[in-house]
């Protein structure tokens, strides 16, 4: 194990937040002292069937706590996935049945193993502990917080001044959470900025427990390729880690020059003094943004699909995009989808590829219109949520970004 200051340092990385720090220096002292590798865990709910690389931000600090020689816990809330967490939510969630929370339970086991090492993490489902508990542990458990207390939460609160119903299980939902820490007996509990009403619930419900409390590493949330909202597969601006390497290698060269610097800090596996060095060369200018972008899409690519997959997507890409004369500063143009599709023609006529929607038709009725490299021939063609690169005639391109 490296000493502790050295391990702190090495988790604090792209963190938001440690609570509390001196908490975590003290559990890791004790862990070098003793030799006895920490606890730590990190929840997923199973509410869709695939990660994409938002996800992988809390994945990628659970491997560095690997490398560190800690144990993982990987939880599936398999059962609180049925009721659905409330964090962030402005209206009740709609409880997942069974079926589904299974079986993207099992795709969720499948798609981690890309990130985390197999031999060295611990998987755990909620519903070992949860579904046994018995109508009167239930009752105990939400005895020991108050409603005052989660009317804390700022989306509780909210609801509540809005009239919005708050349904009696949506209260439950941190309390499970926070238990989990207690049937666990974790050390340390990772989660984004988002969750830190039900980290820190764990805390309390492990002090009544009369345990030493867990300390919390807060990830921020990772911005999709927007630019603005967080990545999220219902907005268009999500990169699947199951994403086809040259869909995923075009999707990352894709994301701005600032927002890349975040992805490096948080989703690469370069040494703390390359990505300090990337930083100051970034902005001195001695590291051009293209280069460092490509090489960051080429990593990440390596990583889910291998060397030949990775340097096959740079190739193609290079072959379809670079030799058919694609500028290098392409506009982008960021536009809010009312409805899940949206007609071609008036995209480009937003974006001033077309000066109407009648030019639009007739420039892809002629054959002029392409789409992520695909010529479109039915003047009706839609587009569904998502970022895609539109070209018109020669030499007219726009980038086409969800917000």
């Amino acid at each position: 194990m490296l000493e502790p200051a050295k391990q702190f340092e090495a988790i604090k990385r792209g963190s938001v937040e440690i609570l509390l720090e001196k908490d975590l220096l003290i559990k890791l002292e004790r862990s070098f002292t003793e030799n006895r590798p920490l606890k730590i865990k990190a929840g997923f709910d199973p509410t869709a069937p695939d990660i994409h690389l938002g996800h992988t931000v809390l994945l990628e600090k659970m491997r560095r706590f690997q490398e560190l020689g800690h144990e993982v816990i990987f939880l599936i809330g398999d059962f609180t996935g049925m009721i659905g967490d409330p964090t962030g939510k402005s209206e009740m969630r709609i409880p997942l049945t069974v079926d589904e929370v299974l079986r993207n339970a099992e795709t969720y086991k499948e798609q981690v193993f890309k990130i985390l090492d197999p031999l060295k993490t611990r998987i755990e489902f909620n519903s070992k502990w949860l579904s046994g508990m018995s109508s009167m542990d239930l009752i105990r458990l939400q005895a020991r917080q108050t409603v005052a207390r989660m009317l804390e939460r700022e989306d509780f609160r909210q609801r509540f001044a809005n009239h919005t119903p708050i349904a009696i299980h949506e209260f439950i939902y941190p309390l499970l959470q926070g238990y989990d820490s207690v049937a666990l007996g974790a050390d340390v509990e990772l989660g984004g900025t988002d969750q830190k009403f039900n980290l820190l619930m764990g805390r309390e419900l492990q002090k009544e427990y009369g345990m030493e409390p867990q300390a919390i590493v807060m990830m921020p949330l990772l911005e999709g390729l927007d630019g603005v909202k967080k990545m999220s597969k219902s907005l268009g601006n999500y990169v699947g880690i199951l994403d086809l390497p040259r869909e995923m290698y075009g999707k990352l060269l894709s994301i701005n020059d600032q927002l890349m610097v975040k992805y490096y800090e948080l989703l690469s596996h370069i040494s703390d003094d390359s990505f300090n060095a990337l930083r100051d060369g970034l902005k001195n200018g001695s590291v051009h943004p293209k280069k460092a972008k490509e090489d960051l899409a080429l990593e990440i690519v390596r990583r889910y699909w291998g060397e030949d997959a990775a340097c096959h997507a740079a190739e193609e890409f290079d072959l379809v995009f670079k030799n058919k004369g694609l500028p290098d500063d392409i506009p982008e143009f960021r536009q809010a989808w009312e409805e899940e599709e949206m007609w071609l023609p008036a995209l480009m006529k937003l974006s001033g590829l077309a000066a109407s929607t009648g030019e639009a038709m007739r420039l892809i009725r002629q054959g002029g219109v392409t789409v992520d490299d695909k010529k479109i021939d039915d003047p009706n063609a839609k587009l569904r949520r998502g970022s895609y690169l539109v070209k018109s005639g020669k030499r007219k391109f726009v980038r086409i970004l969800p917000i």
